[in-house]
């Protein structure tokens, strides 16, 4: 498939992705800042009856416009796995935000076709903010036009992670590294710090642990916006991926930075 066809077929389906976001958003702000009872995963992260009642929307959503698409959420699974299409739902990101009450949580809506992210929505419910993106156009934040910010220079840079507790050792040294290069870091954000980057306002991202439900919607929202999005090694993202993530507003901040998280 030629690149003209795929972002016309991408582009083809943001309208879905538009229904898939209002109703994980719907499903959210009904237990925002309410005392839902949160349950604890086996890999230790926490997950309320809001997170499955999204993706649990979402998914009738597509089951019956896109029966033939495949799905892979957070919360329950993966169906039709070798379908050119698929879907990538987290219904809430930051669910730690959420059961704290912070308005940065997102949901992440994400199109990939065989295995390339294409099209990305991020909705911030608690907030009534939206970004979208689509591979080889122009990504938008609430029906604008966005551009990331020129900082080709790591010392004017800020860089923004989650928290300083997904790192393990060897990768915190190497986040270390670039975090000593910068001019601020910022702890906490989610998928928010992805949002705020496509529109100029961060310029560094690098994380850990990340899975594709966390990263296959912010890669068209970022590269639309003129941004870099790769794991550490500079590779692409897509539905595999050793969970590391390095995003830059400015092309040659990426390189230094990548520069700066290589093994030593």
């Amino acid at each position: 498939m030629t690149p003209t066809r795929l972002a016309e077929d991408a582009a083809s389906f943001l309208p879905v992705a538009f229904r898939l976001a209002d109703a994980a958003r719907a499903e959210a702000r009904r237990y925002f800042r309410t005392a839902v009872p949160v349950d604890v995963k086996p890999d230790q992260s926490p997950v309320t009856l809001a997170d499955r009642e999204a993706e649990a929307a979402m998914r009738r959503i597509l089951e019956a416009e896109l029966p033939a698409h495949g799905i892979f959420g957070e919360e329950h699974g993966r169906v039709r796995e070798a379908a050119d299409w698929q879907w990538v739902l987290d219904p809430i990101d930051g669910t730690r935000s959420f059961i704290t009450g912070r308005p940065t949580f997102g949901s992440l809506v994400g199109l990939c076709f065989r295995g390339q992210p294409v099209l990305g929505v991020i909705d911030a419910g608690g907030t009534g903010e939206r970004w979208w993106g689509i591979t080889g156009g122009q990504s938008c934040f609430d029906g604008r036009p966005i551009r990331t910010r020129a900082c080709a220079d790591p010392a004017l840079a800020r860089l923004a992670a989650t928290s300083p507790t997904m790192f393990g050792p060897d990768d915190r040294a190497r986040f270390d590294r670039l975090a000593g290069r910068v001019t601020d870091v910022l702890w906490g954000g989610d998928c928010y710090n992805y949002g705020l980057l496509a529109l100029g306002l961060i310029d560094l991202v690098a994380e850990v642990d990340l899975k594709p439900y966390d990263w296959c919607a912010l890669v068209p929202v970022i590269e639309g916006a003129g941004g870099v999005v790769t794991d550490w090694s500079g590779g692409p993202l897509g539905l595999d991926g050793d969970g590391r993530v390095l995003a830059a507003g400015d092309p040659l901040a990426h390189r230094i930075a990548l520069e700066m998280l290589a093994l030593a």
